[in-house]
């Protein structure tokens, strides 16, 4: 556990089951620091909720005792300056403070892929729309996986329950804190995902999942988020580099797809503040193979908009709102 440098802080541990190994952990955690102030809470059934993560943080919620709430996702590596660093971006008229996803250097081709997807495709996106929010556009683009909120202003909600029937719980967040008045910062520091196990398909179906949130609750990406797609838009701007320019169609779109695995490796360089822990041509392989597979997860999303999260099953509304539906069905 890293020294959190931050005057005053509790530590409020939300496990989903009794048996769960992780309670160990928190135990022995607990004892070595007796000193900060650290409970853990299992179950959390509250009625109405379908978002498992709701249900699991809702005792820790309602414990919470300080005016600022951080939601943290446990495969997370917190520094010891972050929360100071997030708390600073939190002025009078900010509501919610959130970290832009990153991944910690590891080891394996899946974590090179997941560090590529991260610090290239996501982190455009994340800081392009975190810009326009800044200048004052009401653009959401919050993660949950760590950000900082008012718990005020969640209360005066009716609770985080009262977000349980959607499973992208942090848009809902934001777009809630926002309509209020609100505004939304993202923090200089990303959170650094830290999970010990990586897989491709893990990998692929948890971008699979996103894709299927972000068509239920804002519909205009089925068209948009293609083309904002390095292959897809290729494709289109040699087609029209083609006809207009009457250049040759293979070339636009090699020279079009070199000049954005470039900018993509300059990218990943500055969100890694320095190169990345991997050669050139690990980048390569991984930022092809993810730039080939986005459009194929798009059109997944779009056929079958039902989520496997957990233990259970749901398929979303057009608005982002969740039904369970049978846990027999197994899909990605």
């Amino acid at each position: 556990m890293n020294r959190v440098s931050h005057p005053q802080f509790e530590l409020l541990f939300c496990i989903q089951e009794e048996g769960d190994p992780s309670i160990v952990i928190v135990q022995e955690l607990m004892k070595k620091h007796p000193h900060v102030d650290a409970s853990y809470f299992t179950g959390g059934k509250a009625a109405d909720v379908i978002n498992p993560k709701i249900n699991n943080m809702q005792p820790g919620y309602l414990a919470a005792k300080h005016e600022l709430l951080l939601i943290s996702d446990s495969g997370l590596m917190m520094k010891e300056d972050t929360l100071r660093d997030m708390v600073s971006y939190m002025t009078p008229d900010v509501g919610i403070v959130h970290q832009m996803p990153f991944c910690c250097d590891r080891k394996g081709w899946p974590a090179i892929l997941e560090k590529v997807y991260f610090g290239t495709s996501h982190a455009r996106m994340y800081l392009f729309l975190g810009l326009l929010d800044a200048m004052g556009l009401g653009v959401n683009c919050c993660t949950g996986m760590s950000c900082l909120m008012r718990k005020k202003v969640l209360d005066e909600a009716g609770g985080i329950s009262k977000f349980g029937i959607y499973l992208a719980e942090d848009y809902f967040f934001a777009k809630y804190i926002q309509d209020q008045g609100w505004g939304i910062r993202i923090s200089s520091q990303p959170a650094w995902q830290n999970a010990g196990l990586c897989r491709v398909m893990t990998f692929l179906r948890r971008l699979t999942r996103w894709c299927k949130l972000r068509i239920a609750m804002v519909p205009h990406t089925l068209v948009l988020e293609p083309f904002s797609e390095c292959m897809v838009l290729g494709l289109v701007a040699s087609w029209a580099g083609c006809v207009l320019l009457h250049a040759d169609y293979l070339t636009f779109f090699l020279f079009h797809t070199l000049s954005w695995s470039l900018a993509d490796w300059i990218m990943l360089n500055i969100v890694q503040n320095g190169p990345p822990p991997f050669s050139k041509f690990e980048f390569a392989v991984s930022w092809l193979f993810r730039e080939v597979c986005a459009l194929f997860l798009f059109l997944h999303a779009v056929w079958n908009p039902v989520i496997s999260w957990g233990t259970g099953t749901y398929k979303l509304l057009w608005g982002g709102i969740a039904v369970q539906v049978n846990n027999r069905i197994t899909v990605m």
